[in-house]
């Protein structure tokens, strides 16, 4: 079966669509990969500014928890 003329102007609309003018398709992907890294660096901000975390206190030491730490 051989594809219609309809068929063959659909399929070139796309490829044009994708890949026509200005590298289209690479200047989105460029915007996405923009966006993760955005969003990863904001995602490291927010850890840094927070401070120590798992289960580490950033108060001061009683005695008896250096005492605990010391054995």
């Amino acid at each position: 079966m051989q594809p219609s003329i309809w068929q063959l102007l659909i399929v070139a609309a796309l490829v044009l669509l994708l890949f026509g003018g200005r590298g289209k398709l690479s200047g989105l992907m460029g915007d996405a990969a923009k966006g993760i890294r955005a969003f990863r660096d904001g995602l490291k901000g927010e850890q840094d500014e927070k401070g120590p975390s798992d289960g580490v206190s950033s108060l001061p030491r009683t005695e008896a928890e250096k005492e605990d730490l010391k054995s």
